[in-house]
């Protein structure tokens, strides 16, 4: 089962500026009850953004103490929640920590582990590359001896790299892969192949597969990185935080200012929210883009138990949980464009674009 829902055009209310000029009040208020706690902006922010969702329902002259009453609930939620937390912190805790390795060892493995990734090689490939970094010949020598060219030898290397450093982490983690899937969204994560992933799903696969969702990350660390395109991995709160932050800062540079960098920051926390409460995992990635104008495209997907009733999760009030956040259906009030596919048993994948031209706006 799956389902799909368009943004709805909000209804005009009290002006977004006179909203974000709550900011420096609300800032001294969390700051007196939380100092320099972490998520002292995030409830800030929170607390903006819920007024912004209420505007249209606040009488004239109640915004300061509508927004006064808001982020003072969300302090006494937050202290309420870490009192919880503390409680029970100690049927979570395991206090014993494995003793150190001695470098010596870590070095010693490190280096089998580099034998045996290198011994895994096909016998031409293996010849290639070692003749490459340790014997020094260049691209031209080796093309003319085996009667390529010194594309097609270079192309070769950085895929004998590629996979190298994918026997590499397996002999040193000692790890079989579970599946036939496995290798190659390996390989296509190791080159940096963005087409080569798409083609084997690999963000769908690095959900479902813990295995390779561990290797993934030291893989994806050794290729070029893009500029435009961020990927959070979500597991946990700070995950959000850092999601949220990063949403801000590419909506700053897409164009984005005022309350719109709030409300896509928020966007982006109520979707991470739900990844961390429903599925335990996922990830969000955020994107910049040009068309139709310039702006900021989010994709937050998960390989949890999904949605029964899409339509109804977007209904205002519904949830499952008792959280902070606005939910779904905020979410998508706060964006321009909103989508959301979802089946049960397999996850979520909710995709959200915020323009700076509000021409391009629904």
């Amino acid at each position: 089962m799956s389902g799909q829902a368009a943004a709805e055009p909000r209804e005009p209310g009290i002006d977004g500026e006179q909203v974000a000029a709550l900011l420096p009040m609300l800032r001294r208020i969390v700051a007196a009850r939380v100092g320099s706690h972490p998520s002292a902006e995030d409830l800030v922010q929170e607390a903006l953004v819920r007024v912004l969702d209420a505007r249209d329902r606040i009488e004239p002259g109640m915004l300061e103490p509508y927004a006064i009453t808001t982020v003072r609930n969300l302090v006494a939620t937050m202290w309420r929640s870490k009192d919880r937390d503390d409680r029970n912190l100690h049927r979570a805790l395991d206090p014993t920590e494995p003793e150190r390795a001695d470098q010596a060892v870590v070095v010693d493995e490190e280096r089998v582990a580099m034998a045996q990734a290198v011994a895994r090689l096909d016998d031409e490939d293996r010849a290639f590359l070692l003749a490459h970094d340790v014997e020094g010949q260049g691209t031209g020598p080796l093309a003319e001896a085996s009667g390529s060219t010194a594309g097609a030898v270079a192309a070769r290397l950085k895929r004998t790299r590629a996979r190298l450093r994918v026997e590499y982490l397996l002999a040193l983690n000692h790890v079989e892969l579970p599946t036939d899937r496995c290798s190659p969204v390996l390989l296509a994560v190791s080159a940096a192949d963005r087409r080569r992933q798409r083609e084997v799903d690999a963000a769908q696969h690095l959900l479902e597969c813990e295995v390779c969702a561990s290797l993934a990350e030291p893989l994806a660390a050794r290729g070029p990185t893009r500029d435009d395109e961020v990927t959070i991995p979500i597991e946990a709160d700070p995950d959000i935080v850092t999601a949220r932050k990063a949403a801000r800062e590419m909506a700053s540079r897409a164009g984005l200012e005022g309350t719109d960098l709030t409300l896509i920051a928020t966007a982006v926390s109520e979707v991470s929210r739900n990844i961390v409460r429903f599925a335990g995992s996922g990830e969000v990635v955020i994107t910049l883009v040009a068309a139709p104008a310039p702006g900021v495209r989010v994709v937050a997907r998960d390989a949890g138990p999904g949605i029964e009733d899409v339509p109804r999760a977007l209904t205002d009030g519904y949830s499952t949980y008792h959280g902070l956040g606005l939910g779904l259906p905020g979410a998508r009030r706060l964006m321009d464009e909103f989508d959301i596919v979802s089946e049960p048993g397999r996850g979520t994948t909710v995709s959200m674009t915020k323009w700076t031209d509000r021409k391009a706006r629904p």
